[in-house]
């Protein structure tokens, strides 16, 4: 029987395969959801999914894009916003 915290599915089951040609069960803590636009929604591109310990380990460049508002605002809505910000000029 497994350990009572591992009965439940917060945490996903993986299965292994061993060395010696069983198949083990490994628990691991599942992945945060996708982050998103904070105007339209949508998924970002760019912007891996990770627990704050994996993203921790990542470069500064590899957690989000290199352009104003990368990994708040995806690439159309800043477009949106650059027209709408040279239509007021």
């Amino acid at each position: 029987m497994v350990r009572p915290a591992y009965r439940s599915r917060s945490r996903r089951r993986v299965y292994k395969r061993t060395p010696g040609g069983k198949t083990v069960v490994h628990y691991e803590k599942r992945k945060p959801s996708q982050p998103v636009c904070a105007i339209c929604g949508r998924p970002l591109g760019g912007v891996p999914r990770g627990r704050p310990v994996e993203l921790r380990k990542m470069a500064k460049t590899e957690k989000r894009p290199e352009r104003p508002y990368g990994g708040y605002i995806c690439a159309s809505c800043l477009r949106t916003l650059y027209k709408y910000a040279v239509s007021k000029l």
